[in-house]
């Protein structure tokens, strides 16, 4: 039950990093955006894979373990492990440049605002599905 209870708890975490995405999107802060988007990403897909007794390394891209364990998860989710894994791998290859840039970027000034539209829209997709699979808990 333990781990079930660690899974909720990062399901909920990634909706309140939802409420404040909308604010960094409101504020047209577009790197920051996409690197919170990452993290909710994948704080929900680890609280997936935790919901259903998978061991979750310390990694920020989760997409091979979701498709090694599609079998271990709802069938409700089978048909969206793809698109998952496609999102968590686009955003955790942005997720440094978002974050500190590189001797070329600037993160203020590279990612613009349809690069943060598009991670916040799978952010909230992601958690979206995901909540809808999560098992009940009663306590």
């Amino acid at each position: 039950m333990k781990n079930r209870s660690l899974a909720q708890d990062h399901i909920e975490r990634a909706n309140h990093r939802l409420a404040a995405l909308e604010v960094l999107y409101e504020r047209e802060s577009w790197a920051d955006v996409v690197r919170e988007s990452q993290e909710i990403v994948e704080l929900a897909l680890k609280g997936l894979l935790k919901a259903h007794f998978v061991e979750v390394p310390r990694v920020h891209d989760v997409s091979e373990i979701l498709e090694e364990e599609k079998g271990r998860l709802p069938k409700s989710i089978h048909g969206h492990v793809t698109r998952m894994g496609e999102i968590s791998r686009d955003l955790r290859r942005d997720r440094e440049l978002a974050f500190y840039g590189s001797e070329d970027v600037t993160p203020s000034d590279f990612y613009r605002k349809q690069d943060a539209k598009k991670a916040r829209d799978n952010a909230k997709w992601v958690v979206e599905t995901v909540s809808a699979a999560m098992p009940n808990e009663k306590g």
